[in-house]
């Protein structure tokens, strides 16, 4: 078969079949002009850790997408990507004159790799500019910022797509597939765990640190468990009860170290959920009525692997580091190329940001918040 030949009802049938068709976009975005077959032209803002080590590695191993732009506020970092990548200057932009990028055909989608709280103005602007966005998790500071960024992408007809890289993980899709099947009975509890332990002195990444610009171990692991508790259970969660700790006064000013939250859901299922910048936790399972199942680790680069209470390995390999990050390029440029609905369009990410508003306010308030 072709590998961009499958048919509008063949790639609806696969998300159904990965329990993955739940939330999508209700709008079908402008598909890039020319060929068909092309590769999807992505440029990416933001060249930090992630894109330089991760995503742009990540693109050389796709099949149905190139890098074909960057956007950077460091202007030494310019000249290294262009000789690594072959990038030519009319396709190298700073973050003032990034609004050009609508009069360049190579670029069909802009990948935000930026600090949360530029999420939003990045994908506005990059919607405005007729391209589709990317965005990495946490989708944004809070749940209006999210709405916004749905609004500007469906009022400009351009797909919007969060980097929840898990739901592409194949082990993670046989979880989300066990949400809907059931196969040891209901659900009864689900624990989420992420977490490392970091910023001790030397660390580099300030902006993690910085309430304003969304640091904080509940935006940056937290959505990991948060989303997690969502898909192994199959439900949205409707009231959460969440504490906070810091125990390093020193480095953690203003944003949380540690986030314990209880989620509810409409079935009496809970799940018990932490994220630390304080410890090394990684790990997710649901107990069921006739048995369990579990990954450890459920959110790493690479190496996903669990078992079921029947003697069930879960341990299908995409491969090392950072075929992740390509599966979900990939999966993200089909969805452009076919002008279907993509995997993990906003709306999921919109209903993480009701929960994680809802986090903080519990938090702050030490009681239970209704969502």
């Amino acid at each position: 078969m072709n590998r961009i030949s499958f048919s509008r009802r063949t790639m609806m049938q696969a998300m159904a079949g990965a329990g993955l068709a739940a939330a999508i976009s209700p709008v079908l975005a402008r598909k890039p002009a020319g060929d068909a077959k092309k590769k999807i032209g992505v440029a990416l803002i933001g060249l930090g850790y992630y894109s330089r080590e991760l995503l742009a590695p990540a693109l050389q191993l796709t099949r149905h997408c190139r890098l074909a732009g960057i956007v950077t506020g460091s202007p030494e970092k310019i000249e290294p990507w262009q000789q690594q990548y072959d990038i030519d200057d009319g396709s190298v932009y700073d973050y003032d004159n990034f609004d050009r990028i609508a009069d360049n055909p190579d670029i069909d989608a802009v990948y935000v790799v930026l600090p949360n709280h530029l999420h939003k103005p990045f994908t506005e602007r990059a919607a405005a500019a007729g391209k589709h966005v990317w965005c990495e998790k946490p989708m944004a500071m809070n749940a209006a910022e999210a709405q916004a960024m749905i609004d500007a992408c469906t009022r400009n007809r351009v797909q919007l797509t969060i980097g929840y890289r898990m739901q592409h993980e194949p082990n993670t899709e046989r979880i989300i597939g066990f949400a809907r099947e059931r196969p040891y009975g209901r659900i009864t509890g689900v624990r989420a765990e992420a977490g490392f332990k970091g910023f001790n002195e030397g660390w580099s990444d300030a902006w993690r640190l910085d309430p304003a610009r969304g640091g904080g171990a509940m935006y940056d692991m937290g959505v990991y468990a948060l989303n997690a508790a969502r898909y192994t259970s199959g439900q949205e969660p409707i009231a959460v009860t969440a504490t906070q700790e810091i125990h390093r006064p020193e480095i953690f000013r203003g944003v949380d170290e540690t986030m314990r939250f209880r989620l509810e859901f409409p079935n009496e299922t809970v799940a018990d959920c932490v994220t630390s910048f304080g410890m090394n936790v990684n790990r997710l399972r649901a107990d069921c009525e006739n048995g369990w199942y579990e990954l450890s680790p459920f959110q790493s680069y690479e190496g996903i692997q669990g078992r079921t209470s029947d003697g069930q390995q879960l341990d299908a390999s995409l491969g090392a580091t950072p075929h992740q990050q390509a599966r979900q390029m990939d999966n993200d440029a089909l969805a452009i190329l076919h002008g279907t609905p993509p995997r993990v369009p906003g709306e999921e990410g919109l209903r993480d940001m009701r929960v994680v508003d809802a986090i903080f306010a519990s938090a702050r308030s030490g009681r239970r918040v209704e969502i």
